[in-house]
């Protein structure tokens, strides 16, 4: 299985690659993540012009990724799941593709093409710390879906 994590976020280190890594790391023996940070020029330039112009260009960058497996994005009014509906998210797939937005959010025309749209709880977390928290319940998913006993 793949599971991919597409952000909108310009690539640099940061104190959380460790905790990436390891979680990637953790992950592998389920499945193959892989983690894509895109923040082209056109992103950049529509951040100084409006919310909505961010919007539409998260969208022309995530666009051609969607056809390419179940997609799920990763937005505040999402719906809230537990650890055990996640799971499910992942259950008899063969690709996944996660996507948390920019600062802007998305555009409702995008979150309509997805599969589902999710929540991480109803608080405002960095994209950083997003990331951190999606990757540590992919693993709890995939540690239920095969009993292990790291879930309970």
């Amino acid at each position: 299985m793949n599971v991919d994590i597409l952000s909108i976020a310009k690539k640099e280190r940061s104190i959380y690659d460790p905790l990436y890594k390891e979680l990637g790391k953790m992950i592998s023996r389920f499945a193959k993540v892989e983690d894509t940070e895109l923040f082209p020029k056109d992103v950049a330039k529509a951040h100084t012009l409006s919310p909505e112009a961010s919007q539409a260009a998260y969208t022309k960058v995530f666009e051609p990724y969607l056809t390419k497996g179940y997609s799920i994005a990763l937005h505040p009014d999402g719906k809230l799941v537990d650890s055990f509906e996640f799971s499910k998210l992942l259950s008899d797939r063969m690709s996944v593709q996660f996507y948390i937005g920019g600062a802007y959010g998305f555009e409702d025309a995008f979150l309509k093409r997805c599969d589902r749209v999710i929540s991480l709880g109803r608080l405002t977390m960095s994209h950083k710390i997003a990331k951190a928290v999606l990757l540590e319940q992919v693993y709890r998913g995939f540690s239920i879906l095969h009993n292990h006993p790291y879930h309970k």
